[in-house]
């Protein structure tokens, strides 16, 4: 009987369990561990009961969740960051070269290729990310001088720069992101409430849609010895967040109503600066064209420094002369004969300072390279004519200025016996400080010697350039 029931068990179909895991049935020699095991491993949840494991800091997968909204998945690859701006606040642009890799609704940002991140990634830790929720991704130009540059800019203000050397790669990426970014905001896969928040890198907050409602925070558990303070905290919070708040609104008023520029300049509120102001500005503002310092210095070299040793090559004490550029620029009132300016040396320095602070030099940049090939003209008579005609081209504020400076060192080379000056000390002194090309290129140690024999033979043929003085 024993041996019938067992082929007719034998014949029978095998019945099928929906929803249940077929198990290979073992041999009756199996232990009776293995058959507990067998039979614990038979209890299965309810079908609705079912969840996706959530991995709260694991890394991305190439492969986009069943769940997620369907965007393009890309796999790790080199590209350029840079990130530009943090909640809106600009940052100093950083170039680094990043592991990317982009997920269904995220850009995560690796130090090294995915395998090593994996690996290297402490517990806790996460991958710094970009969520493109809401994000705008375009080409840009203008943040960087770079080509085939992108730029990312997230909902709550941060602003990424991504670049690649060859554009196909970059395009590829662009194209990717794009789609990530218009599936989203799109609301592809039907998201539930819950489903919808977003999800959260190490430098992006988690964030709900505005038709969910938000999650309370669990309140901290506070030790007992610090509750009194804390309730004092509490009991004041109401009027400091009131008092907040009306500082805010003022400011917002202050800055709204603050005046322009031209309107403190105008009250005197904020002047203009002489040193460092350009030729043709200062000397409009001044109605003039000389500016007012330099006449002021040379009037009080000739009144008591000709004969002082080492005229302009001796320099003077810098904090006084930062004193005096100081008072010049508040526009206070000027008495150079005053005991403080007593170092003549003070005042030459001052001088030079302020020639060598213009944004665009006595010699103007456009005239450069013509006073290099007039100056390497050999014959003395067309070299004099062809510097008399590009300076007389000069704008006339430049042109002014230098016959005033130019007939003051001529006086200077008349005491040259006390003063110990000679023609080439003073074009050492102001080669580089009257003339220097507006881009450095070539060498530089050529650039002054043609800046020291311009400024020298011009002082020597000053009266030929610039005419007799008073003229």
């Amino acid at each position: 009987w024993q041996g019938v029931r067992t082929d007719n068990l034998s014949k029978q179909p095998a019945m099928v369990l929906p929803g249940a895991v077929q198990m290979r049935i073992k041999s009756s020699q199996s232990s009776t561990g293995e058959r507990l095991s067998q039979t614990k491993s038979m209890v299965l949840p309810e079908p609705d009961t079912l969840q996706k494991p959530v991995t709260t800091h694991a890394l991305c997968s190439d492969q986009p969740s069943p769940e997620e909204p369907v965007s393009t998945v890309l796999k790790g690859e080199y590209l350029n960051k840079a990130k530009i701006a943090e909640g809106g606040k600009k940052l100093r642009k950083n170039w680094t070269s990043t592991w990317v890799v982009l997920c269904s609704n995220q850009l995560f940002f690796y130090k090294e290729s995915k395998q090593e991140a994996v690996a290297n990634l402490k517990p806790g830790g996460k991958p710094d990310g970009v969520d493109l929720y809401g994000a705008v991704i375009e080409w840009t130009t203008e943040k960087s001088s770079r080509k085939n540059v992108i730029q990312i800019t997230t909902s709550n203000g941060h602003e990424f720069l991504l670049q690649a050397d060859h554009f196909p790669t970059i395009s590829k990426w662009h194209d990717a992101i794009k789609k990530a970014v218009d599936s989203l905001s799109s609301g592809a896969g039907g998201q539930s409430c819950g489903r919808a928040a977003l999800h959260r890198s190490n430098t992006i907050e988690l964030l709900s849609r505005p038709t969910c409602e938000p999650t309370k925070p669990k309140p901290k558990e506070t030790k007992s010895e610090h509750r009194r303070s804390i309730m004092f905290k509490l009991n004041y919070s109401a009027s400091d967040s009131a008092d907040k708040n009306g500082v805010k609104n003022r400011l917002k008023k202050f800055i709204s109503r603050r005046p322009s520029m031209k309107t403190l300049q105008e009250k005197g509120f904020i002047k203009d600066r002489v040193f460092g102001c350009h030729m043709l500005t200062l000397c409009e503002r001044e109605r003039t064209t000389v500016p007012k310092f330099v006449k002021l210095c040379v009037e009080e070299v000739e009144k008591r420094g000709l004969e002082a040793d080492g005229l302009y090559r001796v320099s003077g004490n810098l904090a006084i002369i930062q004193k005096l550029r100081f008072l010049v620029d508040q526009e206070e009132e000027l008495d150079l004969g005053d005991s403080q300016w007593e170092d003549i040396h003070v005042i030459t320095g001052a001088l030079k300072m302020f020639f060598r602070e213009l944004p665009e030099p006595l010699f103007p940049f456009r005239f450069f390279d013509l006073f290099v090939e007039a100056i390497k003209i050999k014959e003395p008579t067309q070299k004099v004519q062809a510097l008399k005609k590009l300076i007389h081209q000069f704008p006339k504020p430049n042109h002014n200025t230098m016959k005033l400076l130019f007939h003051h060192l001529r006086r200077v080379l008349v005491k040259s016996k006390k003063n110990l000056m000679s023609t080439q000390g003073i074009s050492i002194v102001f080669g580089p400080t009257l003339m220097w090309p507006e881009f450095e290129s070539g060498n530089m140690e050529v650039n002054m010697v043609y800046q020291n024999q311009m400024v020298e033979s011009i002082l020597i043929e000053c009266v030929e350039i610039f005419g007799p003085e008073g003229m």
